[in-house]
């Protein structure tokens, strides 16, 4: 009986270090780099950042919350034309890229206007991994941090 309970300890240990080094490996991690908001003209804005995901899973973003808006979604832009969507696909290995003039977070009904210089507070939420806060710091208007 000894024996028996020893050996099952053993399998559990071993099956137990299996399986957590198996999530550990395939688990989608998560940076945000690269985040800014132009300073808002009206009572919407848009955020923008970049996702980075070194894991080995696949994630998605599917919400973003802020105490700036209670209306906060995220859009695509196809063809010049920007529509709400449910989610957007953080790829294993690779980026979700939330740019000018492409897929971006819309702030709509703002509390309040922040100004350049200032900071504005989100919650990025994910399908599987945990969420993330992020400052995006109110920059001038026409910010584009991307090289042309």
């Amino acid at each position: 009986m000894n024996r028996r309970a020893a050996l099952a300890g053993v399998l559990a240990l071993t099956t137990g270090l299996t399986l957590a080094g198996c999530s550990t490996d395939s688990a989608p991690e998560l940076k945000v780099v690269d985040a800014f908001m132009p300073q808002p003209v009206s009572d919407m804005a848009a955020g923008f950042l970049v996702v980075q995901n070194s894991g080995g899973t696949d994630d998605r973003l599917t919400s973003v919350t802020s105490p700036l808006s209670d209306d906060v979604t995220i859009h695509e832009t196809k063809n010049q034309k920007m529509r709400e969507v449910s989610s957007f696909e953080v790829p294993a290995g690779g980026e979700l890229d939330l740019e000018r003039g492409g897929n971006h977070i819309m702030f709509m009904k703002l509390k309040q206007k922040p100004k350049q210089g200032e900071k504005v507070s989100v919650e990025l939420h994910f399908e599987k991994a945990d969420p993330i806060t992020v400052d995006l710091p109110v920059k001038e208007t026409t910010h584009n941090p991307k090289k042309q």
